[in-house]
């Protein structure tokens, strides 16, 4: 079974930025794609970005585009999100998450496994 932890939350000022880790385990974190969501309260959780098992492929929500970055390190089972510039809008918590195959989706209910969450809050 995967197992994600996330880890790099925190608060800071609006434009200010931060970096999510996602520390995995599991023997088929190599070959699982990973993803960010992120849900605000009384909101429903929301696609952020994702990342195919090699990493040669990434997908992002057209708001934070242009913003933020995920990559992954296959051999430290770690996938990161890299949040520049950000918003008040952003704030959240963000998990990371993975499914059970190579090619990410958009949707909750397609990824198999989940982090605790991190909370990131973005001060105006």
């Amino acid at each position: 079974q995967v197992q994600l932890v996330e880890s790099g939350g925190g608060l800071v000022q609006a434009g200010g930025s931060l970096r999510l880790s996602c520390a995995g385990s599991g023997r088929t974190f190599g070959s699982s794609a990973m993803a960010w969501f992120r849900q605000a309260p009384g909101k429903e959780r929301e696609f952020v970005a994702a990342i195919t098992w090699g990493g040669g492929s990434t997908h992002y929500v057209d708001s934070v585009k242009g913003r933020f970055i995920i990559s992954r390190d296959n051999a430290k089972k770690t996938v990161y999100l890299q949040m520049n510039s950000l918003k008040p809008e952003d704030t959240a918590v963000y998990y990371c998450a993975a499914r059970g195959v190579g090619m990410y989706a958009l949707r909750v209910d397609e990824y198999d496994y989940w982090g605790q969450g991190t909370q990131v809050t973005v001060s105006s």
